[in-house]
């Protein structure tokens, strides 16, 4: 039965669909000689495939299709009150891709997009010269990677070592690449930089095995960051979200005890912290998305346009999760969101 099952849906990017305008850029070439199997179909713009209406998103996640396309406009966001800024005063982020390989039930892009096709743009000078114009009046501090994991995407879209080879021509950029991939040869190639920042995302064996689908397990992410360390790689950890459950804090304790133990604190350049929320628009996607999922149809209390475990429950949290990880690490090291600040 499960072989029938997989052989109801084509396998991931089986189809790219390429805007025309962009048939020939040469990162489109680069991408497509890397699925030298997939069928190759020609679309006027990418939202003619990604926004049509009736998309099922947990049907195409089991299959998704690749789009190559243009952006035009809006290359960098000023950062979002429900991310972390830690403590830079210019934070932006980008979208370079839209969507995720993973499938985790708590992600937002579940509840921001109707359709899990990938959505990749392929003019990245564009988003650079944007940088540019902008690191003329202050510093930059980018996040690349908050509407996918780009490292996932590393050996088929060579985007990483692009923007790690543009931020170190600029002095003025940092940026950071958030991820859950524990594939270390998608970076064995890169050269560290002073202002690239490598930061995964960590949580509780008995969260990534049951809500995390299709991601890297604990110990290999781990394996992955320790690699990245020698190489000489700044990397950042992240405990956020923190999936609350009765036994939250022994799960919490026992994945900060296993990351360092095996990774040397002292070269860890610091910790982000935050329990889960999202905004009441996605939520009430994701709970349509996944009716039977524990952590969308979870009670959160509603404040200022975001739903989150309410500020006592999440100050519990926030404090005991503080005090785990300071154990390993100093307090000024760990960085703290909570509705509270939002």
């Amino acid at each position: 039965m499960k072989s029938l099952k997989r052989d109801l849906y084509n396998r991931a990017f089986s189809h790219i669909y390429v805007e025309r305008d962009i048939i020939n850029h040469p990162n489109t070439v680069k991408i497509l000689s890397r699925f030298p199997k997939s069928g190759i179909i020609e679309i006027n713009h990418y939202k003619d495939v990604f926004s049509r209406s009736n998309q099922s998103f947990s049907m195409q996640k089991k299959s998704p299709s690749l789009i190559l396309a243009k952006k035009n406009d809006n290359f960098l966001y000023k950062g979002a009150p429900v991310c972390q800024d830690f403590g830079n005063n210019h934070f932006y982020y980008t979208t370079l891709v839209m969507n995720c390989i993973y499938d985790c039930e708590y992600c937002f892009l579940q509840g921001m997009y109707s359709s899990a096709n990938i959505v990749v743009f392929v003019n990245i000078e564009d988003y650079f010269e944007q940088v540019e114009k902008i690191l003329q009046n202050h510093p930059v501090y980018l996040c690349l990677s908050y509407d996918t994991d780009l490292l996932a995407l590393e050996q088929k879209l060579g985007f990483v070592q692009e923007w790690t080879s543009f931020a170190e021509r600029h002095s003025g950029l940092t940026i950071e690449v958030r991820t859950k991939s524990s594939n270390f040869k998608a970076i064995e190639n890169l050269k560290p930089s002073e202002n690239v920042i490598l930061a995964w995302t960590l949580s509780p064996e008995t969260v990534q095995k049951s809500f995390e689908h299709n991601t890297p397990p604990l110990r290999q992410r781990i394996t992955c960051i320790k690699k990245a360390i020698d190489k000489g790689f700044r990397v950042r950890i992240c405990f956020d979200p923190i999936i609350y459950s009765k036994d939250w804090l022994s799960s919490f304790n026992e994945l900060v005890d296993i990351t360092f133990t095996r990774i040397p604190a002292d070269r860890v350049i610091d910790v982000g912290l935050g329990v889960f929320r999202i905004s009441r628009d996605y939520l009430k996607r994701m709970r349509k998305n996944r009716p039977d999922s524990a952590i969308t149809q979870y009670p959160y209390e509603y404040d200022n346009g975001v739903y989150h475990y309410g500020r006592k429950l999440s100050d519990s949290i926030i404090s005991s999760a503080c005090g785990i990880i300071s154990k390993y690490m100093p307090y000024e090291k760990i960085y703290i969101w909570k509705e509270a600040e939002g």
